[in-house]
């Protein structure tokens, strides 16, 4: 197994349980202890998890795109409402927009007037949220369940076939250098074809995002044609994007 693969299967894990022991990821992964030290110890240098005697616990549990089984907590909720109504400003009717997975394009959904308006999405949580709109045409591509959302290659080819105006894309995080990226590898290639399938790419991430790096990059920050985030963004952040060319909405 490839390390990479390993690490999104170490991340898989601990998403579930929040923390996990060296023992069990070696026994799961049938690797050595030392090589889950290893990249525990490469998986802490990205920020995404912190050591603890004997094993590892999660760093920014709220933070990860794909949300847990249950409910999804309302953690930086405020961040989310506001990033949602900036969203629903870009919104107008007979759109054809694509909602992807996650906290803040749920709180998009859950914010959506119930007109005419066509939303693909691969949302389990924004499906639900949706179906009782029903002025809303909403487009499910198929695929295998990973937690909240459908991935696979069937989900990807048909997004690939559609006319999308207006994506909405989360990430866990956000990098001048190193763009949006994600932790799992399910989801890399749904996200790359919203990205290059959209008429306008939106990235909507609160600002506890901003400055780190996941695994794996699915956009650069040129790909995006507006950067959506809260206005607890520092200004000096701000101005940082904007002199790189990025086009960044704020409060």
């Amino acid at each position: 197994m490839n390390p990479i693969r390993r690490h999104e299967m170490i991340m898989e894990v601990m998403l579930n349980q929040k923390d996990v022991t060296v023992n069990e990821l070696s026994e799961k992964l049938q690797v050595s202890g030392k090589t889950i030290r290893e990249d525990l110890s490469k998986l802490e240098e990205q920020g995404l998890i912190m050591r603890v005697h004997g094993g590892a616990v999660l760093a920014q549990s709220d933070q990860f795109g794909i949300l847990p089984v249950r409910t999804p907590l309302d953690k930086y909720s405020d961040e989310k409402t506001e990033i949602a109504l900036r969203a629903i400003a870009h919104i107008e009717e007979d759109d054809i927009i694509a909602l992807d997975g996650g906290s803040t394009t749920l709180e998009i959904a859950r914010r959506l007037d119930n007109m005419p308006l066509t939303v693909v999405t691969n949302d389990v949580y924004i499906i639900s949220e949706l179906v009782p709109k029903d002025n809303i045409r909403l487009v499910v591509p198929g695929g295998y369940r990973v937690r909240n959302m459908l991935a696979g290659p069937e989900a990807v080819a048909y997004v690939q076939k559609l006319n999308i105006q207006k994506a909405f894309l989360s990430a866990t995080a956000v990098h001048i250098e190193h763009g949006l990226s994600i932790y799992t590898g399910d989801l890399i290639d749904f996200k790359q074809a919203l990205v290059a399938t959209a008429r306008k790419v939106f990235a909507a991430c609160d600002h506890h995002k901003f400055g780190h790096t996941a695994l794996r990059t699915f956009a650069s920050l040129q790909e995006v044609d507006v950067l959506l985030t809260d206005s607890g963004l520092i200004p000096e952040t701000v101005e940082q994007f904007r002199s790189a060319g990025i086009n960044i909405e704020v409060g």
